[in-house]
């Protein structure tokens, strides 16, 4: 069996724990592997590591790339297939199958989210193997078992009942409450958004169904321009919701789709007052005081007294403070910070980059002071800024820099200075990570005030 991630999407409904550079299921919520590697782990029970591919965006490249090498896992860089734009997910899943099939000929792929919780089993393995023998003849969606009314899942309403399995009667959208418990009480599944296909039924189907996504993958001269004429659309409502051959499998095991922090809740484990916390970083510190049933995710000493069922997710740049049940309309936030241009749905204080992060500490009008932490054997591009002149201190490691024609090695407690239009660049020529503090000086500070040299996408 062949496995399909698709690991693209922005987790706005998280912000601010996650942000468009860094979404979701990257960030390690849990036992300090993210919900990306723990889908690959789930993936390598079915695939060995030449039959897994990852659909993702250009942006998120190097994560995926650093996360799989932090996990020593070889998988071959052309199985991460990168999208030029995002377009729902049954481009990603068609062009993932197509791959698939024109490697390994006919194949039966399960399609993994890569942003969801869940509990492997015996029950787990058992669903996926009664799901491949069906993949023939049916395109398999697996549904979940419901342990309440919940209005933030899908549901699918079984029909006719087969040997294993169910066709299925009806796709349903996010219910409100009254409906959802009516759901439960009729028997319907959650959609899971994992599915299994055999490459060739796959294929005919969208032909069949959506004809438009077919003919653009066929007539198209590369991705680039696939993904400027696909139309954007979901496999449910392009494929699932119009065949005649979907079926749903259940699959009797924790799930959790991660998707609001009202879900993140009721997957944290709770103290003996119901609170749900996670503190990260050295001073960072949770005291509550007849506090009960709250999530409390922060970087710093956070007190609360007197308060019940809220969530409050400090990030060290933003502070978001709601009471649970209104996770879904997180993602109002979002949108209200993207449409006014706020970097702050886009990035965090650190960020990601192909040679390791960059953490803002302290800015002013005209100063910015960063700690660059870049990765073993990794270095920037020879690069220059117009409209400020940096400070470099190393904190740890061994820096390799050149600034301007001259080339030096500093060690911890050494420094450098770096003029507004002289070519500069690091490089960490050591085993363990460089640590520099840079203080950036200048009536202009922003990322975009940069020239490179070598445009090699910041050398690893």
């Amino acid at each position: 069996m062949k496995t399909i991630i698709l690991a693209g999407g922005k987790g706005t409904r998280l912000w601010p724990l996650s942000r468009e550079l860094m979404p979701k299921q990257f960030i390690k919520i849990f036992d300090n592997v993210s919900p990306f590697q723990k889908t690959v782990e789930r993936a390598l029970l079915l695939s060995k590591p030449k039959e897994i591919y990852i659909i993702t965006n250009r942006e998120y490249e190097f994560i995926v790339i650093d996360e799989l090498e932090e996990m020593g896992l070889s998988i071959p860089r052309e199985n991460v297939l990168l999208e030029p734009v995002g377009k729902n997910t049954l481009p990603a899943i068609y062009w993932g199958i197509k791959t698939i099939e024109e490697k390994f000929g006919n194949s039966k792929v399960a399609v993994f989210p890569s942003d969801h919780l869940i509990k492997v089993s015996d029950t787990y393995r058992e669903a996926f193997e009664i799901a491949e023998k069906l993949a023939d003849s049916y395109l398999i969606t697996f549904g979940i078992k419901p342990t309440r009314a919940h209005t933030g899942y899908g549901y699918i309403k079984p029909g006719e009942k087969l040997e294993c399995g169910y066709k299925v009667a009806e796709f349903k959208e996010k219910p409100d409450l009254e409906t959802a418990k009516k759901y439960v009480e009729e028997g319907y599944y959650w959609n899971s958004g994992m599915f299994l296909f055999d490459t060739e039924l796959f294929i005919e189907e969208v032909k069949k169904l959506t004809p438009e996504v077919y003919q653009t993958f066929e007539e198209a001269t590369d991705i680039v321009e696939v993904y400027k004429k696909v139309p954007e659309i979901s496999v449910d409502y392009g494929i699932m919701e119009k065949t005649d051959k979907a079926i749903v499998v259940p699959l009797n095991t924790y799930w959790n789709d991660l998707g609001s922090f009202d879900a993140i809740y009721e997957a944290f484990n709770k103290d003996t007052n119901g609170n749900a916390v996670k503190v990260e970083g050295i001073k960072a510190e949770y005291l509550g005081i007849n506090s009960e049933n709250n999530l409390i995710m922060t970087e710093r000493l956070t007190a609360t007294i007197g308060v019940k069922n809220l969530m409050i997710i400090d990030t060290g740049d933003a502070l978001l403070v709601a009471q649970r049940g209104e996770g879904q309309k997180v993602k109002e936030i979002y949108e209200k910070l993207k449409q006014k241009g706020d970097e702050r749905a886009i990035v965090h204080r650190t960020a990601y980059r192909p040679w390791g992060t960059y953490t803002l500490l302290e800015e002013g009008k005209e100063y910015k002071i960063k700690r660059m932490t870049v990765l073993p054997r990794r270095k920037l591009t020879l690069q220059r800024h117009y409209h400020r002149s940096e400070h470099w201190v190393v904190v740890s490691g061994t820096a390799r820099v050149i600034v301007g024609e001259k080339e030096i090695l500093l060690r911890p407690g050494e420094s450098t200075f770096i003029p507004a239009g002289v070519f500069h660049r690091v490089e960490n020529p050591g085993l363990i990570p460089l640590e520099i503090i840079e203080v950036q000086i200048g009536q202009y500070l922003g990322e975009d005030d940069i020239e490179r040299l070598q445009d090699d996408l910041e050398e690893r």
